[in-house]
Formats: C-alpha cells, structure tokens, sequence
C-alpha cells in the first residue's frame, strides 16, 4: 500500500497509476471514480477495456441552483464518447438526511456512518458512497470486486478494492484492501 505525506490532488496520478496497474494485475473489470469537475476522470480516458464508472456530484449540490452541475458540459459529453458512464445521483451517505440534520440541528444514523468512515480518510467515505451510488445505477454489480477511486477536496489519493452493496444494504459493503491512501 501507498501511504501519501499529505492528502490532495497532487496524488492523482499515482493513485490512477496504481488502480490501473492492480485492476490489470488482479483481473478488476470495473472501476468506479468520484469526480465532480472530470479532473480525476479524464486521466481514464484511453481504458475502454474496463468499465469505467464516474461518479459526479448531483445538481443544486454546491449551489442553491438546481440546474448547477460543477462538471462542464463538454467534459460530460467527452467522457461519455470515450465509453465512460457517468453517474449523476444523491449521495449516499447524506442526500435526504442532510437536510434533515441542518433543519433540526440533530445527529441522524447514515450521517454517524458517514463520520465514522472519515475518520479513515474523506477519500474512504467518498469511495463507499460512490460505489453504492454506481450500485444504485446498474453501472457495478454489488457485491464483486471493483476499484474505487477518490480524494480529499480536489483530485484523487485513496483507491482501495471493495465489494460494494446498494445504498440500502450500505453496511454489507466490504473494504478489501488499500491501495493507496494519505497519512492522517
């Protein structure tokens, strides 16, 4: 496992360089990627041999306006002409409930999850919620190894092997192993 000094974007290369190299090793098909701009997203472009699943931030998510999306439109339409699906979902382990936690100040069960999985890293909490939401999609079989790839802010630095569930069995998703991931 790689263990980066500090978290961030700066990773990004390593981290695609290293999920690509043991999805070949170990015979991983699918990949499944945060990226909310297609910063992280565009180092795939060049892989169709795999099922490359991008996973994006949802409409409204950073701005009160719902047609808001931070990922551009021509970088959408790029990635989708290289064979790469993108996935456009709530989040997993907020979406509905985050609402409720900021309208009534309160403590709600998929938040503590959500909490608990940072304390390993943002890029493992983002990993399982992404492979949930590309379970959720159909773009990823539940439950069969895959790569996830993501990072803290911006870019890429944690990738691990899980076997990921659908967002309403959460807790039967199994983190495998690290690939790599930033000291904390």
């Amino acid at each position: 496992m790689i263990v980066f000094d500090t978290p961030g974007k700066m990773n990004t290369d390593v981290t695609v360089k290293t999920a690509l190299e043991e999805a070949a090793k170990r015979g991983i098909r699918h990949i499944v990627v945060a990226s909310y701009t297609g910063f992280t997203a565009e180092f795939f472009i060049g892989h169709s041999e795999l099922n490359i699943v991008v996973v994006r931030g949802t409409y409204g998510f950073s701005a009160k306006d719902s047609n808001a999306i931070r990922m551009p439109e021509e970088v959408y339409r790029k990635l989708i002409s290289q064979g790469i699906q993108v996935v456009t979902a709530a989040h997993a382990l907020s979406g509905a409930e985050r609402s409720l936690s900021t309208a009534f100040k309160g403590v709600y069960p998929v938040e503590i999850i959500s909490h608990t999985l940072r304390m390993f890293g943002q890029g493992t909490k983002v990993c399982v919620e992404c492979a949930a939401m590309a379970c959720d999609s159909g773009a990823i079989p539940a439950g069969e190894p895959v790569i996830a790839i993501a990072g803290t802010a911006e870019g890429a630095d944690t990738a691990m092997v899980l076997k990921a569930a659908n967002s309403h069995r959460i807790l039967e998703t199994k983190i495998c192993e690290y690939l790599c991931k930033p000291a904390l």
